[in-house]
């Protein structure tokens, strides 16, 4: 029975079997004698997009009362969930990431912690996900982009929509049309400004099966 640890591109954790390329964390929200989630799904505004390997660590999923091990499709999910790279095991992307944020707004590079009261801003309405208006032309969205359309969610990659399963992303598709932006706006930015998250194999290889295991 899989843990309910993996994550959506509308940020809900639920339980399924997919495997992912990272994990991450919102802080301690399961409980190690149960290995469930309680009732929050965050405890943090730190949301994080982590490695999900780091210097030969091994640790037993939701077993401790340590972080809760959240797992992403890709970093184009995690993103659009409204996390953002960890700057202690995956310091380079944290870091153009960070570049990139501040490139678009033309501003010194802001700190963590900056960046995390924005996105808690922005992926949040009352507490549920918030979904923004797309600003133009899907045509015009970057790569890694997430939009929703008729409920589903698809990440755009060279000007082909893949919407997201609880597999791995379909078969692309042109998509002219989406209701909505699920990307924070801020992170869209990032992304306009040079950002290059890493794609699941199913987007980058879509011929090649994914053998990495996830737990």
């Amino acid at each position: 029975m899989p843990l309910q640890n993996r994550v959506t591109p509308f940020g809900e954790i639920i339980a399924i079997s997919q495997r992912g390329m990272f994990t991450g964390n919102r802080g301690i929200i399961h409980d190690p004698a149960t290995r469930t989630l309680v009732s929050r799904r965050w405890a943090t505004k730190t949301w994080l997009i982590c490695s999900r390997e780091y210097k030969g660590r091994r640790r037993a999923v939701m077993a401790s009362r340590s972080w809760t091990e959240l797992f992403f499709l890709d970093e184009a999910v995690a993103l659009a969930a409204g996390h953002r790279p960890c700057f202690v095991c995956r310091r380079e992307a944290a870091e153009r990431f960070r570049d990139s944020w501040a490139a678009d707004r033309g501003e010194l590079r802001p700190s963590a912690q900056a960046i995390d009261t924005i996105l808690h801003y922005e992926r949040l309405e009352r507490g549920r996900k918030r979904v923004h208006p797309i600003p133009g032309p899907i045509e015009t969205l970057p790569d890694g982009a997430v939009v929703v359309a008729a409920g589903s969610a698809f990440t755009l990659h060279t000007g082909l929509a893949y919407q997201w399963t609880i597999e791995e992303y379909a078969r692309p598709k042109r998509l002219h049309y989406a209701d909505g932006l699920l990307t924070p706006p801020s992170t869209l930015m990032a992304l306009s400004s040079g950002y290059r998250p890493a794609f699941h194999p199913s987007i980058t290889m879509p011929d090649q099966p994914y053998r990495v295991r996830s737990v």
